[in-house]
């Protein structure tokens, strides 16, 4: 992570010293895992989707949280918390770029709601699929 960008967030309020809690970080994870494999045991559809794209939304966003919990910091919201993300060196990097995306189409549905599309959570279910393995090896090291 960039020293200036978090020098930023500290100013700006964003993001809080804290001790690195090892216990948090494993909770927050485990937690992820476990939630993000009920939500793709559901049948997507129609009906379940926006479901499905809020816990595994969810369970991204933790993963952003535990690593920042390593890192000494405590996320003031879930830009943020995504925002640890994104300078993972995965192979599929590229899509953590849609980290930022996925953020918006949950607020939408949260906060004005959206309904989220079955596409959509396909979207971010083969996000899921495709990134959280690794993701997890590098926030774990």
């Amino acid at each position: 992570m960039n020293k200036e960008r978090i020098a930023l967030l500290f100013k700006d309020g964003k993001l809080r010293p804290r001790q690195p809690d090892f216990a948090l970080a494993k909770s927050l994870i485990s937690s992820a895992r476990n939630d993000a494999s009920v939500a793709l045991a559901i049948k997507l559809d129609e009906r379940s989707a926006t479901v499905i794209f809020r816990t595994i939304y969810e369970a991204v966003r933790q993963l952003g949280e535990a690593r920042w919990i390593l890192l000494g910091y405590q996320p003031d919201n879930h830009e943020v918390g995504l925002e640890s993300l994104l300078d993972l060196e995965i192979k599929n990097k590229v899509k953590l770029n849609y980290l930022d995306r996925f953020r918006r189409i949950r607020n939408d549905a949260n906060y004005r709601g959206f309904t989220i599309s079955e596409s959509q959570a396909q979207e971010i279910v083969e996000f899921w699929k495709a990134c959280s393995g690794e993701i997890v090896e590098k926030i774990s090291k």
